[in-house]
Parts: structure tokens; C-alpha cells; sequence
């Protein structure tokens, strides 16, 4: 299995430091969660319903004709690369590394190309995967060129296949409204909402596309007690607009606090992503002042996550201030 960020019980009992005491930055998860209501206890006593409401308020949050609720936008990831036939497929790098690893376990023969090439490979390749913005460099592609390219792989019965997880905060580059054949879009609740834990996400697609999608899954993918809350969360749109204020005034502060020690980032709102020859050790000095963030190995590089309280904030800067000195 791929290294991912959050694994903070690994890293206390390699560096000898409580969880509790560590300022986790390793995620591009939202600090600050939706205030999650009681769940009353029918819903944990029947099981879950297609027709509970879910889909329509899911319709109208992402602005698509039909979706499918999944587990996780990472189950689709693992599940895409199994609906075709073997094929050349073109995959964002760097980027989250679970899409390439899920193609190539699949048997697809896997070209991993820069954000500046990818679009490219439309000419060359049967299935183009990415993600905008992209995790962890934050490079974006327009909705023009993307159904560009998406048109050139479609005349020839290929796939684009586009990992929004970060897209909530600027969802007017979203591609969820552009249903067409060979198009997927994955969309992840557990990021701006802040709910990592409840492992739930949806594909958007064609009807038929879905269908066979959930033919692979059975019933029951998300459970209950999830589509409860997701029906209300993805209805809340009061807290919507704020949280997107929220996450775009925090990034704009991690990005300037970042700046001033040094350190020229790109990003998005939920995190920032500096390459350097001293990522690790920067990222070693870090940890053991008890603050983990995410690094990563090719190229040489780091991700911040935001920090969720005015503590958090004053504890990264002191650690940045230390290592300067």
C-alpha cells in the first residue's frame, strides 16, 4: 500500500512523541469541519436506501444531471481502471500517486507526464487522468482545455478522468455540469467539509457510465448513517459560503506566513507545496518539534496543511523561526 499523510499513531511511536502533542499538517483536509448534528438512532438501525433524498440534494451541490455515491472517492479510483480493457493511460505527475498505482495494478501500460504535457498526450494515449487542482502542486486546468481534450480521446472511445477532491472552493472550474460519454469526475465530501472520517465521495458520469460503475459495487456503498449526514451537509449552503471564505482566507495566510520564511509555495486553499533540495530536511527539523507534514520523495518536496487554531498557527511559526536560527 502507498504512503498517504495522516499517519500520526506511525509517526508519535517512531519519534517518541505523543499524538496528542503534534501539530498534524500532513493533510489537505479542512481544520475546520461542518458541525455534524445527532444522528437519530433509526438511521443506524435500517439499512441504507437509494431513495432517502441523497441524490437530488447531491445533484444540486455539484450541478450534475445524475451521480453515484461511493465510499470515498478512492474506491473509484481503484475501481475505474477494472471497466477497460487494457490501455495506454496518461496520469498527472506529481499527483496523488493511488491513480497510477490503480492503473498499473489493473494491467494498463502507464505513462506518467507533467501538468504542462498531459494534455498533449489526448493524441497519443486511450485515457488521460489528473487532477484539478491538482494534489499536491496545485496546478489548475481550464474547463476549456480539459473538454478539449476530452473531445480528441472521446472520437476514439477513450477516457478523461478528473480527481476534483480540492474543487469545492472554486467549483466554477468544476466539470461535474459537462456529462458526456468518457468523462469522469470524482468528487470527495471528507476535504472541504472536513469530514475525512465518514469515507464517502461521488462519481459523476453518464447514466449507462454510472450503471456499470455500480454493477462493480453491489449495494450499500455508502452507509447510512453517511447519506444522513451528506443530506444535510451538502444542503447547508450558508455554511458553504462560509467555509469557502474560510479555507481562502487561511490559505492566502499559510501561503504569505510560508513566503516569509523563504519558502516560495504553490498550492491551493486547503495547502501549500514547496519544492526543494532541503524539503527533508526541513520536514526532519519540523518533526522533531512535533509538527509532521507531508513529504514527498520524487522530486524533493513538502506539503503544509492549515493549521486550526490561532495556537496551531503560532506553534508552525515558532518551529519555522527555530529552524532559520
Amino acid at each position: 500500500m502507498l504512503e498517504h499523510g495522516g499517519r500520526l499513531n506511525h509517526v508519535a511511536r517512531q519519534y517518541g512523541i505523543a499524538a496528542e502533542d503534534w501539530l498534524d499538517l500532513s493533510t489537505g483536509i479542512s481544520p475546520r469541519a461542518w458541525p455534524l448534528p445527532e444522528i437519530p438512532s433509526r438511521v443506524w438501525q435500517r439499512l441504507p436506501e437509494d431513495d432517502d433524498g441523497l441524490l437530488p440534494v447531491a445533484c444540486n451541490y455539484y450541478g450534475a444531471a445524475q451521480l453515484l455515491p461511493v465510499a470515498g472517492s478512492q474506491t473509484a479510483i481503484q475501481m475505474l481502471p477494472r471497466l477497460r480493457k487494457a490501455s495506454r493511460v496518461a496520469v498527472l505527475a506529481p499527483g496523488y500517486a493511488e491513480h497510477a498505482h490503480a492503473w498499473q495494478s489493473a494491467g494498463h501500460q502507464v505513462t506518467l507526464l507533467p501538468a504542462d504535457k498531459i494534455l498533449a498526450a489526448a493524441g497519443t494515449h486511450d485515457v488521460l487522468v489528473l487532477i484539478n487542482p491538482c494534489n499536491p502542486t496545485g496546478a489548475v486546468f481550464s474547463r476549456q482545455a480539459l473538454l478539449a481534450a476530452h473531445a480528441r480521446l472521446a472520437a476514439s472511445g477513450g477516457w478523461l478522468v478528473v480527481d476534483e477532491a480540492f474543487m469545492d472552493v472554486t467549483s466554477e472550474n468544476s466539470l461535474c455540469a459537462d456529462s458526456r460519454e468518457g468523462l469522469w469526475v470524482l468528487r470527495s465530501v471528507g476535504k472541504f467539509f472536513g469530514l475525512a472520517g465518514i469515507r464517502a465521495g461521488f462519481v459523476v458520469s453518464t447514466e449507462s457510465a454510472l450503471q456499470r460503475l455500480a454493477a462493480q459495487f453491489g449495494p450499500w456503498t455508502v452507509n447510512g448513517p453517511a447519506r444522513w449526514l451528506l443530506r444535510k451537509a451538502l444542503a447547508d449552503s450558508d455554511w458553504h459560503k462560509a467555509q469557502r471564505q474560510w479555507l481562502q482566507q487561511q490559505g492566502a495566510r499559510l501561503a504569505a506566513l510560508l513566503a516569509a520564511h523563504g519558502m516560495n509555495t504553490s498550492g491551493t486553499a486547503y495547502f501549500r507545496y514547496w519544492q526543494d533540495a532541503q524539503a527533508s530536511a526541513v520536514a526532519e527539523a519540523l518533526a522533531q518539534r512535533a509538527v509532521l507534514v507531508r513529504r514527498f520523495a520524487e522530486p524533493l518536496a513538502l506539503r503544509f496543511g492549515l493549521p486550526g487554531s490561532e495556537n496551531a498557527w503560532q506553534r508552525l511559526q515558532t518551529a519555522l523561526q527555530e529552524i532559520a536560527q
